[in-house]
């Protein structure tokens, strides 16, 4: 009796793609339901979510071992441990002798099976017994040489029956150079190639295009020796030459028998292609084919696969075509640590960005550092000496180094369009990210290098298609991209004019596609485009006067996209440049220090932004005067970095001296002076006056949206500190409905995870946590420390924010042994980032206290209250919201430890003071007279506590009239 269909999900290394196909094939052939990733799974799915719903869906996972699936960087590892764990049906098959050493303990005991060195039909009949167990039906296949028509395929697999892969032999017809033992990575691409291919029943034409030196002849060449064993004939035929085909062609028909020696070549090609249209399983591959155009009557056709490489986009309009770019950096990172053992991480990881992934040059770089170099050298060398050090080496299955590929490529352009070789040496000084078209055009009649005829409407479109021809650039319809290394090895091939000019029309051209206002999102995108050609040389363009505006605002871009350390870097470059040439008090060094002040201040480094500032402040009061906007801009910059460090009081002395002087100089509703107020209703929040700080933020934010609209995000920023200050006053409804709105509005503006989102975010969680919606404030909390550490690190303010909101919602969930952790983690972290006496410091040691106070350790949670307590007083006041808190925290421990007088002083004295700040109508204070009023009864003083309440009561009505 047959067995019952098995829903099978397969899992292999893409090394043993072929082997996969044949299982698959045979499996489905058989009626079971089989998931094979290349067959099933299209381009652009999230490959870890597909892979974990095949597992689900599967009842048995037949895993392919070979030494290749054991390699612990392989997906495989995922697989196969996620099967062992949910204790699912794991049928192993080996597909070639393992190294012992190689197999997992856990799975060296499993039974296995071995299709290697078996005949194709005990091979299926090994297969269908190890899925459907000894009474299985065996299917029997056809006979591999006959000549009969290969059955149909089973439903879904697109392709023909493949035949069982050997390691016995290469095919009879074979001419394919030495397989690359060094070959990594590209697995996504080989894929690719071979779905391709597979795609119909006729000859399928497959190009591969690409720069020079990206690994496209490497990706033809590993895939003919991986699918070696689906092919009777494999012909690589260098195709550079057109001319060359037919002998070729001709050479191919005498290996096949089907020529005459004296008909002549053009014959025997023709010869060659009408057999191959009658024949299947064979393989062409052209490589580096240049024109479409010469091959138009020499493509083979039929049931066979074509693979065509080369570096002329021209064949996107003839056949499917795979466009390829430079290695992935996890794949640049996987051959540099195979090809030089002991690399660092770091190490590989700066090289690989030197080299712009480019596989050849990583192929030479490897060459060179394993014949006796250092990296450090190596890397050194290729600052200065790029086209010397890239003449070097010459990597196994590259025609020739990269330098020497680049000289023959651009001698060849030279010759047939001069214009288009000009137009790459001016893209040479350019940055290696893509170049817009419309910033050529916009210059066209103003360059020095280049003479545009005034009636070349089709300039430079026309001008780039031969450098896109000849692999020097990708070209598309906005922009033209040249790799990093053939822009250095152009650059060192310059005369010094030709180099001069080209730098100053490059300064031209940048100058002028400076855009708007960097404070507005959808600038953001041409200013990304600016920036990254303004710093990739920013030795160069910082010496340019005319560059000097875009590059300030790039810095200011940066900060307002969220990217502080880029902004940093390029700050700190173009200030370190500027002091040497420009002077200290230079205006443009001045507006460098204070971008560079904004970006540390944004990546948490208070102390050193503030240093820098006072600094900056005093050169232009000196230089430019007390009420200059420049010397308000920085005094407003001190004022909120010393907010950042908990000095409260002096930052609101500084902000409401800007304030004052912003709206004299600047007027009412100039966007700095509502910097300015928007400062200030901050520091009234941190000083603990919330109604003041809430009419503040209220009266700046319709300001903001009177100037700006509802989505800017000025006006977001005063959305979230009203929305703060309603939060500090309890008013939660309302302070939700203001965050999850600022949240929204972000998200689409900023994206999910820029600064300003996080922050939206984290008050939303807070704020839920405050209306005891405590599961969703933990699930968010989570995810935005996860993100917040991603983004700035662990010891990141924002970052130990969030860790202290996590552990104040996993405390309101009796989850206490886990929040005590997070409150001693962040407590101890915050000490070593912030001081000891920083208000967020003494936040989590009060939140820690509270902690113990639950966790019943009433002596350690007294300890840490008392201290709390104290250090608030003298940083805050006595009268501040959080030092009430800390009292009333206080005198629930004391009740805890029976010291019930100590606990009525303290609460009596909190009361007073909560009533004379927040009102006795405040929910705070209401508090307060609550446990009062509990303190007194345990206390023995009953009648106190009646007169308590029935002063309280008569308060009520008393308000509850007035409201009338």
């Amino acid at each position: 009796m047959a067995a019952a269909a098995e829903s099978v999900f397969v899992s292999y290394a893409g090394p043993d793609q072929a082997w996969a196909e044949w299982v698959a094939w045979h499996l489905r052939d058989a009626g079971h339901r089989v998931e094979l990733d290349v067959w099933d799974w299209r381009t652009g799915d999230n490959f870890i979510e597909r892979m974990n719903d095949a597992l689900e869906r599967a009842t048995a996972v037949v895993a392919l071992f070979s030494n290749n699936y054991f390699d612990r960087a392989r997906w495989t590892r995922e697989e196969w441990t996620s099967v062992v764990a949910r204790r699912e049906r794991l049928i192993p098959l080996t597909i070639e002798p393992l190294a012992a050493a190689d197999v997992p303990d856990i799975l060296s005991a499993v039974i296995r099976k071995d299709l290697h060195g078996l005949d194709e039909q005990a091979a299926v009949a090994a297969l269908l017994n190890a899925v459907d167990g000894p009474d299985g039906p065996l299917v029997e296949p056809g006979f591999p040489g006959a000549a009969t028509t290969a059955p149909s395929s089973p439903a879904g697999t697109g392709s023909r029956r493949p035949r069982l892969p050997s390691g016995a032999g290469l095919p009879q017809v074979w001419n394919v150079p030495d397989r690359n033992p060094h070959f990594t990575g590209r697995q996504a691409q080989l894929a690719q190639v071979r779905d391709g291919l597979l795609s119909g029943r006729r000859a399928v034409v497959q190009a591969l295009q690409g720069l020079g030196g990206i690994g496209k002849s490497q990706i033809a060449l590993e895939y003919a020796h991986r699918f070696a064993s689906q092919y009777d004939t494999v012909w690589w035929i260098d195709a550079e030459q057109a001319d060359q085909i037919l002998i070729r062609y001709t050479e191919l028909a005498a290996r096949l028998d089907i020529a005459k020696p004296d008909a002549g070549a053009e014959h025997n090609a023709r010869t060659l292609l009408e057999h191959l249209r009658t024949q299947d399983r064979w393989l062409i591959i052209l490589d580096n084919a240049d024109d479409p155009r010469d091959f138009e009557t020499l493509i083979p056709s039929g049931p066979g696969h074509v693979l065509i490489t080369s570096r002329n986009p021209g064949w996107n309009d003839r056949v499917h075509t795979l466009n390829l770019g430079v290695f992935p950096r996890s794949d640049a990172l996987a051959y540099l640590t195979t090809r030089v053992p002991g690399i660092a991480p770091e190490q590989a990881d700066g090289l690989a960005d030197d080299l712009g992934d480019l596989p050849l040059a990583l192929a030479q770089a490897a060459g060179v550092i394993t014949s006796g170099m250092t990296v450090d050298r190596y890397r050194t060398l290729l600052t200065d000496k790029t086209a010397k050090l890239m003449a070097n080496g010459g990597p196994h299955g590259y025609p020739a180094p990269l330098a020497a590929a680049v000289d023959i490529a651009t001698t060849g352009l030279a010759a047939e369009r001069p214009d288009a070789a000009l137009l790459l040496r001016l893209g040479a000084f350019f940055g290696p990210d893509p170049i817009p078209l419309a910033w050529l055009e916009a210059v066209r009649d103003q360059l020095a290098t280049i003479t545009v005829d005034p009636d070349d409407f089709m300039w430079p479109q026309a001008a780039l298609q031969p450098l896109a021809r000849y692999g020097l650039a990708r070209v598309d319809h906005e922009t033209f991209q040249i790799h990093r290394l053939t822009q250095a090895i152009v650059r060192d091939r310059s005369g010094e004019a030709d180099a001069t000019a080209a730098e100053d029309d490059v300064t031209t051209i940048l100058a002028t596609a400076t855009p708007d206002d960097p404070d507005t999102p959808t600038t953001w995108p041409r200013w990304a485009a600016l920036t990254s050609h303004l710093t990739a040389r920013i030795h160069s363009t910082a010496d340019q006067p005319l560059l000097r505006p875009a590059l300030i605002q790039s810095a200011r871009y940066l900060i307002e996209s969220g990217q502080p350390r880029a902004a940093r870097d390029l700050a700190a470059a173009l200030h370190r440049t500027w002091t040497g040439t420009l002077g200290d008090d230079h205006e443009d060094t001045l507006s460098s220090a204070q971008y560079l002040s904004h970006a540390l201040s944004d990546l948490g480094e208070y102390a050193e932004s503030r240093r820098l500032q006072e600094d900056t402040l005093g050169r232009r009061r000196a230089v430019l005067g007390e009420n200059h906007p420049d010397t308000l801009h920085s005094a407003n910059d001190l004022a909120a970095t010393l907010a950042h460090l908990g000095q409260y009081a002096e930052s609101h002395r500084m902000s409401e001296e800007v304030l004052e002087r912003r709206r004299v100089v600047l007027g009412e509703n100039h966007p700095d002076t509502l910097r300015s107020a928007q400062n200030l209703g901050g520091s009234l929040y941190s000083l603990g006056e919330y109604a003041v700080a809430r009419r503040m933020c209220e009266d700046v934010l319709e300001r903001w949206r009177a100037l700006f609209g509802e989505d800017h995000p000025a006006t977001l920023g005063a959305s979230s500190s009203l929305a703060t200050a309603l939060h500090a006053m309890e008013d939660y409804a309302e302070a939700r409905r203001m965050c999850e709105d600022i949240l929204e509005r972000r998200r689409a503006l900023l994206g999910e995870n820029h600064p300003d989102t996080l922050d939206a975010a984290h008050r939303l969680a807070a704020t839920l946590c405050s209306l005891r919606e405590y599961t969703v404030a933990r699930r968010m909390s989570e995810d935005i420390l996860k993100r917040r550490r991603a983004l700035h690190g662990d010891n990141h303010p924002d970052t130990l924010d969030s860790a202290y909101g996590l552990a104040t919602t996993l405390d309101n969930l009796g989850k206490y042994a886990e929040a005590r952790r997070t409150h001693e983690d962040t407590l101890e972290r915050r000490r070593a980032v912030l001081g000891e006496n920083h208000p967020d410091t003494l936040d989590s040691a009060h939140g820690l206290a509270g902690t113990l106070h639950n966790l019943t350790e009433y002596a350690e949670a007294r300890r840490l209250s008392e201290f709390v307590l104290e250090r608030r007083r003298a940083l805050l006041g006595a009268d501040h919201p959080k030092v009430l808190r800390s009292a009333r925290d206080l005198a629930l421990t004391l009740n805890n430890l029976r010291e019930h007088a100590a606990a009525v002083r303290l609460l009596k004295d909190t009361r007073t003071r909560s009533r004379r700040v927040l009102g006795p109508d405040h929910p705070f204070t209401e508090a307060v007279t609550e446990t009062l009023v509990r303190t007194l009864n345990a206390a023995g003083k009953p009648h106190e506590a009646q007169k308590l309440l029935a002063s309280r009561k008569a308060g009520q009505r008393q308000t509850r009239r007035k409201r009338r």
